[in-house]
């Protein structure tokens, strides 16, 4: 990843989030189209949606100062240490669903969800 000698991160593990097989070989083929093949994942908890909070995603090829990276294989996710705090413990998958087509974060932390799934509260 670009930038990560200067900038100060944490090497996280899989016990933070799991990434399973699926969602793995879905990110490998994004991060390829997208010309990012040493990119991550970054995932990150913001305000919003039904329940109050949401998850954010979007491929990066750059570490943020603080953030935790994750390398499971060939894929890496990137959290910062705010969003760690809801996210712990989580497995990140991929659904092929015809009306929720894309990664999902299975959270045990989240005591709700909105009714299309797309907002949590813990």
């Amino acid at each position: 990843m670009q930038g990560a000698a200067s900038i100060r991160y944490t090497i996280g593990s899989e016990k933070l989030c799991r990434i399973t097989s699926e969602a793995a070989r879905h990110l490998w083929r994004l991060l390829q189209e997208a010309g990012k093949p040493g990119g991550a994942l970054r995932i990150a908890v913001v305000g919003g949606g039904c329940s109050g909070l949401q998850y954010q995603m979007e491929l990066v090829d750059r570490l943020r100062e603080k953030d935790i990276l994750i390398e499971a294989g060939e894929v890496r996710l990137v959290i910062d240490p705010k969003s760690a705090l809801f996210i712990a413990g989580s497995v990140l998958d991929y659904s092929d669903d015809l009306q929720n087509r894309g990664f999902v974060v299975r959270n045990p932390r989240a005591s709700s969800h909105c009714s299309c799934g797309k907002s949590f509260a813990v």
